[in-house]
């Protein structure tokens, strides 16, 4: 459980872009490297704290993304990887192997302005990956289950940007 949701933390990180006004261009501000920690804030693992590298790369062939990498705790580390796709004005894609493996299935979604909200399935916990952009460079990243109802948070997330992609090619001053 706990690495399914941390894996759907990276697909919302990977999710976060530089804000513009599509979700393709959200979309295509995820590449490059990523890190940060995080914290469990609910349920039996409360309070373990990890952290997480990934690589957001685009697929050539769709709109959407893919990332690879790897979560930390204590000195366990974990690979990650995830997938999503946009789909008929909505989302698919999978974590790990999906619902059907060890992870969990994105079961549509929506964008607006600089937050991306996909719904996550894994076989009767229903829940969304909610992640939203500080600035070009830092975003927040909060998983919620559905509990009676009501969307419980249970793992927050800030990652940072590794190098920049938002600021170009730096270039030295020789005066």
């Amino acid at each position: 459980m706990l690495r399914t949701l941390i894996t759907a933390l990276l697909f919302a990180i990977a999710a976060c872009g530089t804000a513009r006004a599509s979700d393709t261009a959200f979309f295509n501000a995820v590449e490059g490297k990523w890190s940060g920690p995080g914290e469990i804030v609910a349920g039996k693992y409360k309070g373990t704290k990890f952290t997480c590298v990934f690589s957001g790369v685009n697929p050539a062939a769709s709109a959407g993304m893919k990332i690879d990498g790897y979560c930390r705790v204590g000195v366990f580390s974990q690979p990650m990887n995830a997938i999503i796709e946009k789909a008929s004005g909505s989302y698919r894609g999978k974590f790990l192997d999906g619902e059907a493996g060890e992870g969990m299935d994105i079961t549509g979604g929506r964008y607006s302005r600089n937050k991306l909200v996909v719904n996550i399935k894994r076989k009767d916990l229903r829940g969304v990956l909610v992640a939203s952009k500080d600035n070009a460079d830092h975003m927040q990243m909060t998983i919620s289950v559905r509990v009676d109802g009501r969307l419980i948070p249970v793992i927050g997330m800030r990652l940072d940007r590794m190098g920049s992609n938002s600021e170009g090619p730096k270039v030295a001053n020789r005066s």
